[in-house]
């Protein structure tokens, strides 16, 4: 049925960019993760560096 094309090509534009908003937040909180364990680590007094570069 071709009048329902619009509606699944919506569909799937937001499916596609949901997903590729999932997995900005995951690599943002896995990033964020990493850079803490190593301050840990490395310097316990310098918490308050931003080290997130996009």
């Amino acid at each position: 049925m071709p009048q329902m094309m619009p509606i699944n090509w919506m569909i799937s534009l937001l499916f596609f960019i949901s997903i590729f908003i999932s997995f900005m937040i995951m690599n943002y909180f896995i990033f964020n993760y990493k850079t803490n364990f190593n301050l840990k680590k490395i310097n316990k007094n310098n918490f308050k560096k931003n080290f997130w570069k996009w």
